[in-house]
């Protein structure tokens, strides 16, 4: 189904993100499986055996929290899982030095080499996914921005020769659509707790655990999300001591959330301390100071992910 050039070829990216918004508007003439959010596999998923190492490339074509669905170059479909120890970065260039993407960046339409082993479920347990960041970009703009066209039912059944046209005035939607979200940032910031701390403590009060469980509750149950913490401190003191303890806060609160509520370590951007920069209050008094030794906390969710397909009525032949 897919040419050696692959992963060089965006516009065979947008063909693979029309394809599956197709299927999923016509199930009678597509295929007949779904991702499924518990840990029984479609009937159609390829199963792998338990411990045997696995390295192939395909293209997404269904997504859940922790999991993705990948059919590779045979039409062949396998469940990937994904862990804290999952490696995900694009192909390095000279020196082979990748950049680091979140879970969350893999969409449907993304082409991805994955390698790992089978588990107990049949699934691959991935331990490095890579892909281009180019063939990122076109799956971001396939995934949020183009829209099903419409074709007939040959077209439907497999004859991808015939897509050439389809693929053309795609590419061009697709370009347009680059240009429209290329300012715009890959997260929106959905909740925003604020903590606050004793003089010189990174101890979270009773109070501040509360607002951390009334966060944790609506995280997980969101899909497709990053939690951004960040430590600030008073004005007293050393800027070195500073910049130590607001890091020792944003720790705290990221341990407590992982311990406390079992949100996966994963989803959290690395903690950062700011010391006595950003006041939001007047450090010359005490009630500024108290409002200014904080931890900011963001529930951030992905455009990608979270963004509802459009609904597209197609006029059959």
């Amino acid at each position: 189904m897919y040419s050696s050039d692959v992963k060089k070829s965006r516009s065979f990216t947008v063909i693979c993100g029309l394809v599956l918004a197709l299927a999923a508007t016509l199930p009678a003439l597509g295929q007949q499986s779904k991702i499924q959010t518990n840990k029984r596999r479609p009937v159609n998923i390829q199963s792998i055996p338990n411990g045997a190492k696995m390295k192939f490339k395909g293209v997404v074509i269904g997504r859940d929290a922790d999991t993705f669905t990948i059919r590779d170059r045979n039409r062949t479909d396998y469940q990937v899982l994904l862990t804290d120890n999952t490696s995900i970065k694009t192909n390095g260039g000279f020196l082979r030095f990748g950049k680091k993407y979140a879970v969350t960046d893999i969409l449907r339409g993304l082409i991805v080499e994955v390698e790992g082993r089978g588990d107990t479920e049949g699934q691959l347990v991935a331990e490095k996914v890579r892909f281009n960041e180019t063939d990122l970009r076109a799956a971001i703009t396939t995934d949020t921005r183009v829209n099903p066209v419409e074709v007939n039912q040959e077209r439907l059944s497999g004859q991808m020769d015939e897509l050439h046209t389809v693929a053309a005035e795609a590419r061009i939607e697709a370009e347009e659509a680059n240009e429209r979200i290329s300012a715009l940032d890959d997260y929106d910031v959905q909740e925003t707790v604020t903590v606050n701390f004793r003089v010189n403590s990174a101890i979270l009060s009773p109070t501040a655990k509360q607002e951390l469980d009334v966060l944790a509750e609506k995280a997980i149950n969101a899909k497709g999300y990053m939690i951004e913490v960040g430590g600030f401190t008073d004005s007293v003191g050393s800027e070195a001591r500073n910049f130590i303890l607001s890091r020792q806060r944003a720790e705290a609160v990221v341990q407590y959330l992982v311990v406390k509520h079992k949100i996966p370590a994963r989803r959290f951007v690395s903690p950062m301390g700011y010391g006595k920069t950003e006041a939001v209050a007047d450090n010359r008094t005490a009630s500024g100071r108290a409002q200014n030794r904080r931890v900011e906390v963001k529930m951030l969710l992905n455009r990608g992910m979270s963004r509802r397909p459009a609904t597209t009525s197609l006029n059959r032949q």
